[in-house]
């Protein structure tokens, strides 16, 4: 159970980095077509930030502790803080490139949950790959514009 508590636990740290680097780009996104990366990047923060919550409830019913820092986000997390204000297409291609490490980070966490016979939580990660397969999509469509 370890593995997977440790894995939930990338799951977490990654997953509120992507959410805060999402919430950046909504504030700080410039150019002709502001009203639309504005949106979009809220809509996703949000979605992203509603599952948040659930994924760190899910490490406290495994008997774990959520780490809740933002020095250890950093550590566990495999999506990189952004420190700058990039384009509005290089924040997309960020976030699709975060996305996928995420997905990665997702099913890895999928599988140690299928291997432990966590079906519950495993359907939940199911429901978050889910999601973050449509974020994919989005942010590789906005892309190609």
């Amino acid at each position: 159970m370890e593995e997977l508590v440790n894995k939930m636990k990338v799951v977490l740290a990654s997953s509120f980095a992507f959410y805060l680097k999402a919430h950046n780009y909504h504030w700080n996104v410039e150019g002709v077509n502001f009203p639309q990366y504005h949106e979009f990047f809220g809509n996703l923060y949000e979605e992203v930030h509603s599952a948040i919550d659930t994924i760190a409830e899910q490490i406290r019913a495994l008997d774990a502790y959520a780490p809740g820092s933002l020095k250890r986000f950093s550590e566990l997390s495999t999506i990189m803080d952004e420190t700058s204000v990039p384009s509005a297409v290089i924040m997309c291609q960020r976030l699709a490139k975060d996305n996928d490490s995420l997905l990665i980070d997702l099913e890895l966490a999928y599988s140690e949950a299928e291997r432990t016979k966590q079906l519950g939580l495993a359907n939940f990660l199911q429901d978050r790959i889910d999601a973050h397969k449509k974020h994919g999509w989005m942010l590789r469509a906005i892309q190609k514009g």
